[in-house]
């Protein structure tokens, strides 16, 4: 029997419980979309992985109405979501509202006090250079926020 493989070519190991890896899942996701949502949804990881080789891939909020779940690329925390609706590829930045964004890549959830998302409708271009400055930005963001938290004085135990 044939490995399974990902979109890059390479085998792609079961977890130790043989259970599907989060990357296979988000292939098979790709693959069931089948049309422009999972070619911009491929694009996009190509590109996220370009900009941090060590992102983390992961498959969130199974439900049945959606058994695969949503991808989600972490790095010291969640970078972003890649969500797909029947107009648009919407990408969701955990902490956007905390990244400087000169190139206007976020066009969506503008309102709130943490997110920000990108959504990409059929036939919607991305700066790439832009979005790949925007996953860095977020994983040094996420990075300086998981130092700083590791480096924070323990509070002492009440004496009794």
């Amino acid at each position: 029997m044939k490995k399974p493989t990902s979109n890059t070519g390479k085998a792609q190991p079961k977890d130790a419980k043989g259970k599907a890896t989060s990357s296979q899942l988000i292939d098979a996701k790709i693959k069931t979309l089948g049309d422009w949502r999972g070619e911009m949804l491929s694009r996009i990881r190509g590109l996220i992985k370009e900009a941090d080789p060590d992102v983390v891939e992961e498959v969130k909020w199974r439900k049945p109405s959606n058994p695969v779940g949503v991808p989600v690329w972490e790095h010291d925390g969640i970078i972003c979501t890649g969500e797909t609706y029947k107009a648009v590829v919407k990408l969701t930045f955990a902490s956007g509202a905390s990244l400087q964004d000169p190139a206007h890549l976020f066009n969506s959830s503008l309102e709130g006090s943490t997110r920000r998302a990108i959504d990409i409708p059929q036939g919607g271009k991305i700066d790439e250079r832009a979005f790949k400055a925007l996953i860095r930005a977020a994983v040094a963001l996420n990075t300086s926020a998981a130092a700083a938290r590791s480096v924070r004085p323990r509070k002492k135990p009440k004496s009794a």
